[in-house]
């Protein structure tokens, strides 16, 4: 189902809870209202040099230059106030940019002197819009609480900045959000690699096979350094699959040192420190939208190539990594990847995934880019269960595992279409998180092909299991 509610529509503001309608679950509490603008007023204050006004059903502030504090050029909710208690959790979330590059305040805070704050953080808007999510805890006991955006400060000239989908909810007693409960099925992402290539190849003799075998079917969409600003790359993805009330799912692949053992796919962040800021931004870009996440494939398969002080460093991205989706996406399921039946030992990879942070993820994905049958990954899923602290649920990849391994990786032939993504089937899901037709490097029947480019004569393959 979708959110009951979606900020700023048309010419309206509305400053409301996104309140997912989750079977069983204390719904979120919209904690503001605020009127239209379509008569040119606002529910918004501001301060005298700072006017508002709306620009295509957006709040719009033109911001002076010269101001010496961040609070010097405001705007918050008019009254009448609301109410902020000692330990409930909330979450402020909004989209914003600017007409250039600024670092400005939010606040949640008391409305009277000496304004105590239990939100008070900073962000940088530029001209790229972005989706941002801010949770915390109430550290406040009052009934008269205040948003405010405070845009003025030394640095910088005058510029413009414009805010819409804001939402303030307290998610106390609120469930964490099921993401399949919350959409009305997966995502099938238009601009995957098999459908450009459709769209950009209409009388290739291929075409109408891939179109109807793959292009047209639910799959992941993968980010990594090659994706640009991640922030907007993943809150595009992640807002189109929003308006169609579907499910997107999403790998997050930017681990340095990645591929360590030598494999067609190395690369990754420059820095650990580079790291933590990308995945950060990866998951407040998602925000309270409904999401899958898959984060990190093969990162916990190929220690044999590293030494104890790169496995504790890795393993300590990977926890970051987990605990950025708990803290900033909580209708994510983040799956922390566990490799494939035919890798590492169950217990090993039990292991290995406990030290990784797995107790903060929603579960774990197997066979991601691999090819082991359904049946025999479920075999190898429930050993790896059997040896956690604690059961978490395993999604497996079905992308290419019509026809089983036949002990190869990199684009072995005879492979073949599996199952596409569904709920069930002995995991929790089987998603299609390897695209078909993608190569896996030059090698195989991919030769010459790197990898991650969509190849027609591998799809055209797969779909034959030939």
């Amino acid at each position: 189902m979708r959110w009951i509610l979606r900020g700023l529509v048309a010419s309206a503001l509305t400053l409301a809870a996104v309140v997912p309608a989750i079977q069983g679950a204390v719904a979120a509490t919209e904690l503001l209202q605020n009127g239209g603008f379509s008569s040119g007023t606002t529910s918004w204050w501001s301060t005298g040099n700072t006017p508002l006004s709306v620009d295509a059903g957006r709040l719009k502030a033109a911001v002076p230059g010269g101001t010496a504090n961040k609070w010097d050029a405001m705007l918050g909710q008019k009254t009448p106030a609301f109410a902020i208690h000692q330990g409930r959790q909330y979450t402020l979330s909004f989209d914003a940019s600017a007409s250039a590059s600024r670092q400005v305040r939010t606040t949640v805070q008391q409305n009277t002197d000496p304004y105590p704050a239990t939100l008070d953080t900073l962000f940088t808007v530029d001209t790229t819009t972005r989706h941002f999510s801010f949770p915390f805890t109430g550290s406040l006991e009052t009934a008269n609480a205040e948003l405010t955006f405070q845009l003025g400060g030394l640095a910088g000239g005058a510029y413009t900045v414009w805010f819409d989908n804001v939402s303030l909810t307290d998610s106390t007693g609120t469930a964490a959000g099921d993401p399949t409960q919350m959409t009305s099925g997966f995502y099938v992402d238009p601009n995957s690699n098999p459908a450009t290539w459709v769209q950009n190849n209409p009388n290739d003799g291929r075409t109408a096979a891939i179109q109807s075998s793959i292009a047209t079917k639910p799959m992941a969409r993968w980010f990594g350094n090659w994706s640009g600003d991640i922030g907007a790359a993943v809150g595009g993805f992640v807002g189109a699959a929003d308006a169609a009330d579907k499910l997107p799912v999403l790998v997050a692949y930017n681990i340095p040192g990645r591929d360590a053992c030598g494999g067609q796919s190395g690369g990754g962040a420059g820095s650990p420190a580079a790291y933590r800021t990308w995945i950060q931004s990866f998951a407040s870009a998602i925000g309270t939208r409904p999401a899958l996440v898959i984060i990190e494939p093969d990162s916990l398969g190929d220690f044999n190539c590293m030494s104890q002080a790169q496995i504790d460093e890795r393993n300590g991205m990977l926890s970051y990594a987990v605990q950025q989706f708990k803290n900033s996406a909580p209708n994510t399921w983040a799956y922390l990847d566990g490799g494939n039946a035919g890798w590492v030992a169950a217990n090993v990879m039990a292991q290995r995934l406990t030290g990784a942070g797995l107790a903060d993820a929603h579960g774990f994905s197997l066979n991601v880019s691999n090819y082991y049958t359904t049946a025999e990954t479920v075999a190898y899923g429930n050993s790896v269960q059997g040896n956690l602290p604690a059961s978490k649920p395993f999604v497996v990849d079905t992308s290419r595992n019509g026809n089983g391994a036949n002990g190869e990786w990199c684009n072995p032939p005879g492979r073949k279409l599996g199952a596409t993504s569904q709920l069930g089937g002995g995991p929790e899901m089987q998603l299609w998180i390897k695209v078909p037709g993608d190569s896996d490097g030059s090698c195989g029947i991919g030769a010459g092909i790197p990898a991650g480019t969509f190849s027609p004569d591998l799809a055209t393959r797969l779909i034959n299991g030939n």
